[in-house]
């Protein structure tokens, strides 16, 4: 009985909650719109949102899954969430740490986006007084855990061609 006890007290150990905001740490962001070629005749642009994650090596985490939302700004004058419209969610269900502690570069592309009629160069459909900025928010779980944020990251308007 005594061995069954240690055994179960070193399994729940083993399974503690990480703190994702303490540990786990996104690095080499960038973002952008994306040039997403013609769709239906028209020049399409969506937002994209690039980074990696860093953890410690004595961290283990069995799955890390993501979700990416992004989101349109109604009012640049409010920071938080009041001032945002929801646009879409990527989901990424497993994210390795291809080097034990770090995840390889994550380009993360929302399906919708803004499309304009040619010959709208890219550029200028940033410059549109129809264009409406854009915010992604990234959020990490491990298995039955709650989602935590771990980026807020406004979309510059600059074109991106890969």
């Amino acid at each position: 009985m005594g061995l069954l006890s240690l055994a179960l007290a070193a399994s729940a150990s083993c399974t503690q909650a990480v703190d994702f905001k303490k540990v786990l740490q996104v690095t080499d962001v960038s973002g952008g719109w994306y040039d997403a070629g013609i769709v239906e005749g028209k020049n399409k642009l969506v937002p994209t949102v690039t980074f990696r994650i860093k953890k410690p090596a004595d961290v283990r985490l069995r799955s890390l899954s993501l979700n990416v939302h992004f989101k349109r700004i109604v009012d640049p004058s409010k920071p938080g969430l009041e001032g945002e419209e929801e646009s879409d969610e990527v989901f990424l269900q497993t994210v390795e740490f291809t080097e034990g502690t770090q995840t390889s570069l994550l380009p993360v592309r929302s399906p919708t986006g803004f499309t304009g009629d040619a010959p709208q160069t890219r550029a200028e459909m940033l410059q549109h007084s129809q264009f409406k900025d854009f915010r992604a928010r990234v959020f990490a779980k491990e298995s039955s855990t709650k989602w935590v944020e771990l980026l807020t990251f406004d979309i510059p308007r600059t074109v991106l061609t890969k």
